[in-house]
């Protein structure tokens, strides 16, 4: 639902609201969209998942980024959250307040009834139109299941599944491997 209806607001518009702002929203094409709080599920996988990541990025030039950093796609024109972000190397932002950020390697994505869709549809097209993404990951919480798009040099996207607990996820881009096991730690199927 927009914030402002009816209502243009220019890239420069919607930051000077969202950085006074008390909730999150995303901006597309000119309007403001208010995000919905997460599950106890969805908060457990991106917790684990960034736990996991910091263990294994600790000693290298690489920042992890959750929920709170806003990623700007220029070619888009989407400010958007994801659920976790990478960089390796300097991360780039839009401006000196450093709470834009322009170039992750991976993005994390974890889907509910409401995102799933356009995680996968509308919002992946748009995060492939980054050129430093190198991977993209859809982790369900409704069950084990992690979909990876891998970006490949002739510029395509290899898909890979997994959803059996005793799979690891490979992250090349980063050289990173996190065991589903993991990622679903403490993660209550049954409730």
């Amino acid at each position: 639902m927009s914030t402002q209806p009816n209502t243009f607001l220019t890239p420069e518009e919607y930051l000077a609201i969202e950085r006074k702002a008390a909730r999150k929203s995303e901006y597309y094409r000119g309007e403001m969209f208010a995000m919905a709080g997460a599950s106890r599920a969805h908060n457990l996988i991106v917790v684990n998942i960034v736990a996991e990541l910091r263990q294994r990025l600790k000693t290298r030039h690489c920042e992890l980024y959750s929920g709170d950093m806003r990623l700007r796609i220029s070619a888009a024109h989407l400010y958007t959250y994801p659920d976790v972000m990478v960089v390796c190397g300097d991360p780039r932002f839009a401006d000196d307040q450093k709470d834009t950020l322009l170039n992750p390697m991976v993005i994390v994505e974890v889907l509910s009834e409401s995102t799933r869709e356009y995680d996968r549809g509308r919002k992946f097209g748009n995060y492939r139109e980054l050129s430093s993404l190198q991977e993209y990951v859809m982790v369900e919480q409704d069950s084990p299941h992690v979909e990876l798009f891998s970006r490949q040099s002739e510029g395509g996207w290899l898909f890979k599944e997994f959803k059996d607990l005793n799979q690891i996820l490979p992250l090349a881009s980063i050289d990173c491997e996190l065991p589903l096991r993991e990622i679903y730690d403490k993660v209550d199927w049954t409730a």
